[in-house]
């Protein structure tokens, strides 16, 4: 997702205020029974989602839609098979949708099934022995393949600020053309359509979007288009199919004036199809601007591996918000500008070089799309490795100390109110935006204690290699650090997700002895540091004292290595 700037701004300007309070009003959080049933892999939630197919149609003038999700998924011997309110031939799963969308009904096998709406989760008694699958019995139906579709109509939440305010969008484009979408990171899919709405869970098979629209409009969607139709009273309808898993909330339809160019990428799995949709007087700008997709492809394949949906192709698609990192299908709307719509977020200048929305939300197609975060407590592994492509990128085509600049620029915004991560299983992201700029700086920083870029460049490609197409956990991310590199990194990630303290180095100087230590860390911090004192050399300091002789000492002073997130306090 793209970082709430304006929120940025908010937050920045009010954190005096917000420093005194931000402890009691995050310990006085109360979870609720629907916050659990939305954000926890609950027994009513063991099924696994094999597809989604999804078709709708859209009603501008009264902002509602009317649609159909058939679901295939693999049912489990750990489904919630109810003993008392169904039947023993019935097992009860979970499916979401956001009020005020409702549900018309849910069929199986040709049957209606009942369910109970509690808020947003629907329980759905469903059927455990179909007429396919006749040859399992209840005891033994662990992988019977299911099919439910769910009928449903309303009026979705609308997005107010999207991509922030996540929810459908009906606008206009500057001409008075109706154009809509929908941005639901955080939201959440259901706030459009029925779904098991669940990070940890994608449809292992991928999706289908059919959207019936009026003939004078265009639709895109994920993947590749497989089909247009006529659909009867001036309406058309476009599928799309993407066939690799992707997130939930990635599956979005885009409806308006478009139109498209396409070329071809050569990378490292062959040839990528790259597909550009804009609106009709938008085109001449595009064709030009959108040529730094090349540069963007070639670094992170470098960095990262190929790009991992070589099978749905790339798309940049003219969004009527800021952007967001849809799979094959990203969001953009930066209005053909350098930037972050024309501004540096750094500070320093090298983010005038190119084209925010295109390389951030780009870069999400490997972290957070490739590898997703089974909580959205980790969600970290999204934004703080999409964060540090943009140092990447900086540093590829501009020298590293470009990158340096960059990453160290964006030090600024980093607000180190809360821990990055703080509850699983609520449906709980990271408070604020250090999950950004402070977890960029954590990789910074981490790269520097490589201290070796095949090595660290080697993490970034086995990443994705060894978590291809894979939801993951933070243990996971931190593991495959550790066993790469040989060096235990558990400390550090502790420090800067789990806590909100910054590690501070205190050194003194008493004749010619360096004495040093970690303060304001958690006991077992013990990162090594590179620092200058007559001369560059590595310290590895703990939280107890520890003395080196420094010979030929003419200056008592200490300089820690600039791309190390840290503070250095000399001390009595």
């Amino acid at each position: 997702m793209i970082h709430p700037a304006k929120r940025i701004s908010v937050l920045y300007f009010a954190c005096t205020l917000f420093l005194t309070t931000a402890s009691a009003q995050l310990d006085s959080l109360h979870f609720t029974h629907a916050d659990t049933l939305r954000g926890s892999m609950n027994a009513e939630r063991q099924y696994n989602v094999l597809k989604y197919e999804i078709s709708f149609t859209p009603d501008f003038d009264h902002k509602s839609i009317v649609g159909t999700n058939t679901i295939t998924y693999r049912d489990s011997d750990e489904t919630n098979h109810s003993k008392n309110s169904y039947s023993k031939q019935r097992g009860i799963i979970q499916i979401d949708l956001q009020e005020p969308l409702e549900i018309d009904s849910m069929v199986q096998d040709g049957q209606k099934l009942t369910f109970i709406r509690e808020g947003n989760a629907f329980h759905v008694s469903t059927l455990t022995e179909q007429s396919v699958n006749k040859q399992h019995s209840l005891e033994n139906c662990n992988g019977c393949i299911r099919k439910l579709t769910v009928y449903y109509h309303g009026f979705p939440k609308i997005a107010v600020k999207p991509p922030w305010d996540g929810g459908f969008i009906f606008t206009r484009d500057s001409l008075g053309r109706p154009w809509m979408s929908v941005a639901c990171e955080g939201t959440g899919a259901s706030v459009w359509y029925p779904c098991k709405d669940y990070l940890g869970d994608e449809p292992d098979s991928g999706a289908t979007l059919t959207m019936i629209i009026p003939d004078t409009l265009v639709g895109v969607g994920n993947g590749r288009l497989v089909q247009k139709f006529p659909a009867g009273n001036h309406l058309t309808g476009w599928t799309w199919r993407v066939v690799n898993p992707i997130n939930n909330y990635n599956i979005i339809p885009y409806i308006g004036k478009y139109v498209t160019w396409h070329k071809n990428f050569y990378g490292q799995k062959g040839t990528l199809d790259c597909n550009y949709w804009v609106l009709d007087y938008d085109l001449k700008k595009a064709f030009k601007h959108f040529t730094v997709v090349d540069s963007m492809l070639s670094c992170f394949e470098y960095w990262f591996g190929p790009y991992p949906f070589y099978e749905d192709g790339y798309k940049l698609v003219q969004s009527p918000h800021l952007g967001m990192e849809h799979q094959s299908n990203i969001a953009y709307g930066n209005h053909f500008l350098e930037g972050y719509l024309g501004k540096d977020l750094s500070g320093t200048g090298w983010g005038l070089k190119w084209d925010f929305i295109i390389v951030h939300e780009s870069g999400h197609e490997w972290f957070g799309n490739n590898i997703t975060c089974k909580d959205l407590a980790d969600e970290w592994i999204h934004e703080s490795f999409t964060n540090y492509s943009e140092t990447l990128y900086t540093g590829h085509y501009f020298g590293k100390n470009a990158g340096d600049d960059y990453c160290i620029g964006t030090r600024k915004s980093i607000l180190n109110i809360y821990p990055i991560i703080q509850y699983y299983g609520v449906n709980h992201g990271p408070e604020g935006t250090d999950e950004y700029y402070k977890g960029g700086n954590m990789i910074h920083t981490i790269r520097q204690v490589i201290h070796d870029e095949e090595v660290f460049r080697k993490i970034m490609r086995g990443l994705n290699q060894n978590f291809y197409h894979q939801t993951v956990t933070a243990e996971d991310i931190q593991n495959y650090f550790n066993k790469i590199s040989g060096i235990d990194f558990t400390p550090v990630f502790n420090q800067y997700l789990r806590s909100k303290n910054i590690p501070v180095l205190e050194y003194k100087f008493e004749d010619k002895n360096l004495s040093y230590r970690w303060t304001n860390c958690n006991p077992d911090f013990n990162m090594a540091v590179l620092v200058d004192v007559n001369g560059r050399r590595w310290l590895k300091p703990t939280t107890e004292w520890k003395k080196e002789r420094i010979s030929n000492l003419t200056k008592p002073e200490l300089l820690v290595d600039r791309n190390f997130y840290v503070v250095s306090r000399q001390v009595n």
